[in-house]
């Protein structure tokens, strides 16, 4: 990357040490998404009409890699450099797959302890549980009382259906 090549830089860590613990995510908050289902179904329809894209070896595939590159301060290249070093959710069954898994629900367990332990909960937390997560399939991790982070692959199933 860019910034590992400059003079003096030294990598100390990268993403590739914690898989499934970072994510990019479009959060939406509950209410709003009841409130509004078309919003979720609007949302999730771009966004992966723009995986689509993003992910294909095609002219238009490089044009959207290209106007990504740019936009975050690299290039096409330098953006598909980075893209090989993440793990990428193409389809909608793919996401689905990953979020319903043991590794994210291990993942968001690591994450949530250690935000506990770095005081990111909050003055009021307790514990790690004091936030509830809630997964796909009913499981949950800490507060089932206090759910603030919610994996519904709801609108996911509606993309992998052909049903937005």
């Amino acid at each position: 990357s860019t910034v590992a090549e400059t003079p003096g830089a030294h990598e100390i860590f990268d993403s590739s040490q914690i898989p499934g613990h970072i994510k990019d995510l479009t959060l939406v908050n509950t209410e709003t998404l009841k409130a509004n289902p078309a919003l979720g179904k609007a949302l999730v329809g771009a966004w992966y009409e723009m995986m689509a894209d993003l992910g294909a070896d095609t002219a238009k595939g490089r044009e959207v890699r290209a106007y990504l590159g740019e936009a975050s301060g690299t290039g096409r290249e330098g953006y598909e450099a980075q893209l090989d070093g993440m793990k990428m959710f193409y389809t909608p069954d793919a996401a689905i797959d990953f979020i319903s898994s043991d590794q994210a629900y291990e993942a968001m367990d690591s994450v949530r302890q250690f935000s506990f332990e770095k005081g990111l909960l909050g003055e009021g937390a307790a514990s790690a549980d004091f936030v509830g997560i809630e997964f796909p399939g009913d499981r949950i991790l800490g507060d089932e009382s206090n759910l603030n982070l919610r994996f519904d692959t709801t609108y996911m199933q509606m993309a992998a259906d052909g049903a937005l």
